[in-house]
């Protein structure tokens, strides 16, 4: 009965200073809402990098010339059609099923007086099977194309839209010119999801093209210049095993005996999509720390308030203690106090936090937000400790005074 006597006059307490409390609850409204928002803000946002990466093709590893991680500056050896083909062969990559190459170059593309600056991307007939994407209007390349260097070309749907102001437009058999050079229409990609930048933001052509007409990509006893090599490893086969094979392949290749002094990168989605996530945590984290500054703040804020209460309240105590109170009874009906004014100013910061995540897809578009439990019971204990931990001092203050002495204070 103790215990539900100290409630009452606690919960007394802070309804007849209804104003001072919401003014104390305040600090941990804005810690507790802050916190919440920013952890779940970043969950999501790391669930749909996550997602984005994922759905490039959890078995591909994208292989890329990278200046080496440390030790000296060197040339960087390019990658090249010798090192598509060898890579191609079983007896060198026999966990690699399948090989594309890309070669890319910035291209002015006009159509009467229409006119954008895009990437063009000369690709492999195995690039849109490994790439698993396909023209959503019109055929693909053919291998005749590719070895006569053919002048046409694959349109992303972006570029459709900034040519002829409709994405659905079909633009099939009109003729465009890239760089000054003629190229005819053959089809649109289907439209492709977004990662970090918009894939339907390019044209497609033939690789032998791009690479002779588009670019200068002969390289001396190496055929020509890649930008980019797609491996699609075997579905029996490991991500790891597939990896170590184009890594050996290419380190014997450049002479490089330090894989650290390795000039190029292999990389797959899941890889990225690890090393963003890592990033994103480690932000929020960092921006939840300066967020949980609020909550100290408010933390000190409840101290403050409930020490100014056990003064005002010095004859009030020393009464209830006259008259038979014991000392774990003051103590708990101010502890109570404390953990009540954090408890509630934690549910305001939930609900805030709420009304947050509900209007943040307005801004962000893709990504899905959500409360969790686990961060809701997060902020409750929080809030719960912050009212303990801020709140005993005073309680405690309180409980000490001696009666006669409070009786007396004016």
């Amino acid at each position: 009965m103790r215990f539900f006597e100290s409630f009452r006059i606690a919960v007394t307490s802070l309804l007849l200073n209804r104003t001072r409390a919401l003014l104390t609850m305040l600090g941990i409204i804005i810690g507790v809402g802050a916190v919440v928002s920013l952890i779940s803000l970043g969950r999501g946002v790391q669930d749909y990098v996550v997602a984005r990466f994922e759905g490039l093709g959890a078995d591909i590893l994208t292989v890329r010339g990278s200046p080496p991680a440390r030790g000296f500056f060197q040339a960087t050896n390019p990658l090249t059609m010798v090192d598509v083909e060898a890579l191609a062969d079983e007896a060198v990559a026999p966990d690699v099923n399948q090989i594309a190459a890309d070669y890319t170059v910035q291209g002015t593309v006009v159509d009467g007086y229409a006119s954008v600056t895009v990437t063009v991307r000369g690709v492999t007939g195995s690039y849109f099977a490994v790439q698993e994407w396909l023209p959503g209007v019109g055929s693909l390349f053919t291998s005749q194309d590719i070895e006569g260097q053919a002048q046409i070309a694959l349109l992303g749907s972006t570029v459709v839209e900034d040519l002829y102001g409709d994405a659905s437009y079909d633009p099939t058999g009109k003729t465009i010119r890239i760089n000054d050079l003629a190229f005819v229409i053959v089809g649109v990609m289907e439209e492709r999801t977004a990662t970090m930048q918009d894939p339907n933001n390019a044209i497609l052509v033939p690789i032998s093209t791009a690479q002779a007409r588009l670019g200068n990509a002969r390289i001396a006893g190496e055929g020509y210049r890649v930008s980019t090599i797609y491996a699609q490893v075997s579905e029996t086969a490991s991500m790891d095993a597939a990896t170590e094979q184009i890594e050996a392949y290419l380190l014997d290749k450049h002479g490089i005996s330090d894989p650290d002094q390795a000039d190029f990168d292999v990389t797959s989605a899941e890889t990225i999509a690890e090393s963003r996530t890592a990033v994103l945590e480690t932000l929020t984290l960092f921006l939840s720390g300066i967020a949980a500054i609020s909550l100290l703040v408010g933390g000190i804020g409840v101290m403050n308030i409930m020490l100014v209460s056990v003064s005002e309240r010095t004859q009030e105590i020393g009464l209830r203690k006259a008259v038979g109170a014991q000392h774990r009874d003051i103590l708990s009906q101010f502890l109570i106090e404390s953990v009540l004014l954090s408890l509630f100013g934690g549910a305001g910061g939930i609900a805030v936090s709420w009304a947050v995540l509900q209007a943040a897809p307005r801004f962000i578009s893709g990504v899905t937000f959500s409360l969790s439990p686990d961060v809701v019971l997060l902020a409750t204990g929080v809030s719960s400790g912050i009212g303990i931990f801020f709140g005993l001092f005073p309680a405690n203050r309180a409980a000490r005074l001696n009666p006669i002495q409070a009786l007396r204070f004016e």
